[in-house]
């Protein structure tokens, strides 16, 4: 669609500023889109295997505490983890990614992990507990980077809107415009070289 403007030697050249600009600006961002579309994907395979990995050292953590628990009682085992010491709390970091700012999560803690006494209770249940603390650790970078991946897939959207508008809407009506303008100055010219060559003719006649 021909965008509303006077076919002007001025409004012509502004017009193919604003087309190279549109160019340039297209090109910078389906390069984005892109590398944008890389990070996303590398990110796709590692949340899955990283995601297998949680689900698989969480099994096996929940089944040793369900032995430590069989070991041991149930009412030994809850009060021997009633009462931690450890504290844990996520801190938030931010990373960049191209001009995206990803928050990064990371696990911290604080105190020991065993408060209660080691003779009275299975062995199972130390290992259950480290075996738990880590797949914690693991299931914060796992929440970390499918964070990172919903952003940079909204980013992708926007970006991608950006590039159709631009390639499929904008460029093409510049285009048209400057196509427009050109002929209508080449008519204007053609108009005046005759009415010129007409004038010439009537002072030759007189």
């Amino acid at each position: 669609m021909r965008l509303a403007t006077n076919p002007t030697r001025m409004e012509l050249l502004r017009l193919r500023k604003r087309f190279r600009l549109a160019r340039r600006g297209h090109k910078l961002l389906k390069d984005k889109q892109d590398e944008l579309m890389k990070r996303f994907m590398g990110l796709v395979y590692q949340i899955k295997d990283l995601r297998l990995s949680v689900e698989e050292e969480m099994e096996r953590a929940w089944r040793r505490f369900l032995v430590a628990r069989s070991m041991g009682g149930s009412q030994v085992v809850e009060n021997a983890v009633s009462a931690p010491t450890r504290k844990t709390s996520v801190e938030v970091g931010r990373e960049q990614v191209m001009n995206l700012v990803v928050p990064v999560f990371r696990l911290k803690t604080e105190g020991k992990l065993a408060s209660y006494g080691l003779a009275a209770t299975p062995a199972e249940l130390d290992t259950s507990l480290v075996a738990m603390e880590k797949v914690l650790g693991r299931m914060v970078e796992l929440a970390s980077k499918e964070k990172a991946l919903e952003l940079i897939g909204d980013e992708i959207e926007r970006t991608r809107r950006r590039v159709n508008a631009l390639e499929y809407i904008l460029i093409p009506n510049i285009e048209e415009t400057i196509r427009y303008i050109s002929m209508k100055l080449s008519e204007m010219e053609r108009g005046n070289i005759t009415r010129l060559m007409r004038i010439k003719e009537i002072i030759r006649e007189h």
